[in-house]
C-alpha cells in the first residue's frame, strides 16, 4: 500500500456519520484533504485524469449536501438527512477511488 492509498483509508475512516457542529468541521476538512489527493492522483498519468472527474463531481454534490444541512430553516431531521447523505455518499465515492487508484500502478 502507497501513501496515497494509505492517505485514503485514513480519511475514510475519519469520515463523520452523525451531524453536529464538530463533525461539520470535520467533513469540510476531510473533504479538503481528499479534494487534494484527487488532485495528485489525476496528475499522475492520463488514465487517471480521464478517470477521476466523476470524482470531482461528486464532492461538489457532497459540499452542496454539508451546506443543505447547516441551513437554519431546515429541521434537525433534514439536517441529519442531509448529513447522512452527504457522509454515506463521500465513503462511496472514496471507495470507489480506492478500487480504480490501485496503488497508482494503472496504465497510461
Amino acid at each position: 500500500m502507497n501513501s496515497t492509498t494509505a492517505a485514503l483509508n485514513e480519511l475514510f475512516s475519519r469520515i463523520p456519520r452523525r451531524h453536529s457542529t464538530e463533525n461539520i468541521n470535520d467533513i469540510n476538512s476531510i473533504l479538503t484533504e481528499y479534494e487534494d489527493i484527487l488532485i495528485t492522483i489525476e496528475a499522475l498519468n492520463p488514465f487517471y485524469e480521464k478517470n477521476t472527474n466523476v470524482f470531482f463531481d461528486e464532492l461538489e454534490e457532497v459540499r452542496s449536501k454539508i451546506k443543505k444541512s447547516t441551513d437554519n430553516k431546515a429541521s434537525k431531521k433534514m439536517k441529519d438527512n442531509f448529513f447522512d447523505e452527504a457522509s454515506g455518499a463521500l465513503k462511496d465515492s472514496m471507495q470507489a477511488l480506492i478500487a480504480i487508484y490501485a496503488d497508482g500502478k494503472q496504465p497510461i
